[in-house]
């Protein structure tokens, strides 16, 4: 059977959407470069962790609805949900992209829909029409392109998908009428309309806006610190003013968004994003200074004790209650700690994966049981319901102690 949609990326994005597709009885085929995750895939399991996406993967494969493989197929609209990375000096990288407008270029045909959904330095969409015009001069005014950005919370995506409302630009109006048409199948959050660039540039400011709105709270985190100030009651007290909410401080900032979007601003438009490029400055900075803290507080223990300290080191992940590692703040500690480790013992704490290829991993309970030190670095749920840490010198970057359950 033909696939009226076909998927470039099986990623975090990418397999959620394919299979919400699926899941109105479309026939959605997903394309991945990785062998392992298409044969995961097609036996109806999953290689990611996210509520609700193992039962609807699974009714998808079952019901004939949705197919993994290496090289796409023809279809009536493709989606491109692939990883866009940076080379050096922080400069985006649409290779990606390319290639996967490359892999689909001999089977586009008149009226198809072509959809960018990667994250994209803003004109990536033209530069991708352009370069498929040229390539097929045949196709040229007959496609139908459009850019649309997810937003959805890693944790939610499933429900997200269907109830957020989404941004969709076309390099026409033709392009973005045929582009809501096709969103409008699966979503039920308010479709906005748009062009392009507007929609790529939506995307990078949504999160260099929380970027920018975190590095307050960050910075203030340093300001408290030295002041002798308890950050988390600072907060509390200024969010009693009807107009002021202030985020909560962490270790850093990570995950595929708000970690990476305002580069790309920053790449294009290095004089005019100030505030964009000292937010991404203070909160990858925050994680640094947690690394020292870490160390300052391994010293201070030799000295006090005359022994090295056990030391646990409590998250991974870039976010709460989740698997996702991906530029993950509290990974960048761990590493930096480590890499000055002196024959310290230490537990490296995620509860939310089984394994690690670098780090050894320790159950939560015993790692907190047995350390001298204990640095929380992500406020996972689990953390929230240790006890009997009085006796332990306690790091608390990401407000554990003033969440407890």
């Amino acid at each position: 059977m033909k696939p009226e949609v076909v998927m470039i990326g099986l990623g975090y994005i990418g397999l959620p959407t394919a299979a919400l597709i699926a899941s109105n009885k479309v026939f959605v085929y997903g394309v991945d470069i990785n062998s392992d995750v298409v044969e995961t895939i097609n036996r109806g399991e999953i290689h990611i962790v996210e509520p609700e996406l193992d039962s609807a993967v699974a009714n998808a494969v079952k019901n004939g609805f949705l197919k993994a493989g290496l090289k796409a197929q023809e279809a009536n609209t493709y989606l491109i949900v692939v990883p866009t990375p940076f080379k050096d000096k922080n400069e985006p990288d649409i290779s990606f992209v390319e290639a996967a407008t490359i892999g689909i270029l001999p089977l586009l045909k008149e009226n198809d829909l072509y959809i960018i959904e990667s994250t994209s330095p803003v004109g990536t969409t033209e530069k991708m029409m352009n370069y498929i015009y040229a390539e097929r001069p045949e196709l040229e005014g007959k496609l139908h392109i459009a850019y649309c950005p997810e937003r959805v919370l890693p944790g939610n995506v499933m429900h997200e998908l269907v109830h957020n409302d989404r941004v969709i630009g076309g390099v026409n109006k033709e392009s973005t009428d045929r582009a809501l048409a096709f969103y409008k199948n699966y979503v039920k959050g308010e479709l906005h309309a748009t062009n392009a660039r507007t929609a790529e540039m939506c995307k990078l400011v949504e999160n260099s806006s929380r970027d920018v709105q975190i590095a307050f709270a960050n910075e203030l985190s340093l300001i408290c610190h030295k002041a002798g100030i308890n950050v988390w009651e600072l907060i509390k007290l200024a969010n009693k003013h009807p107009r002021v909410n202030i985020l909560q401080p962490g270790s850093g900032v990570g995950g595929h968004c708000i970690a990476v979007d305002p580069y790309f601003i920053v790449a294009d438009f290095p004089m005019e994003s100030q505030i964009i490029g000292k937010a991404r400055e203070i909160n990858n900075y925050k994680s640094f200074w947690c690394a020292e803290q870490v160390k300052n507080a391994k010293l201070q223990f030799q000295l006090d004790h005359g022994k090295k300290p056990k030391i646990a080191l409590m998250g991974l992940a870039f976010k709460p209650n989740i698997d996702d590692l991906r530029e993950s703040p509290a990974k960048y500690i761990a590493q930096k700690v480590l890499q000055d480790a002196q024959d310290e013992e230490y537990y490296i704490v995620e509860p939310n994966i089984q394994e690690h290829k670098v780090f050894k991993l320790t159950e939560y309970n015993k790692a907190a049981e047995n350390a001298d030190i204990i640095v929380f670095l992500v406020a996972h749920n689990q953390f929230k319901y240790l006890t009997n840490l009085n006796s332990k010198i306690v790091l608390d970057f990401c407000g554990i102690s003033q969440n407890k359950l």
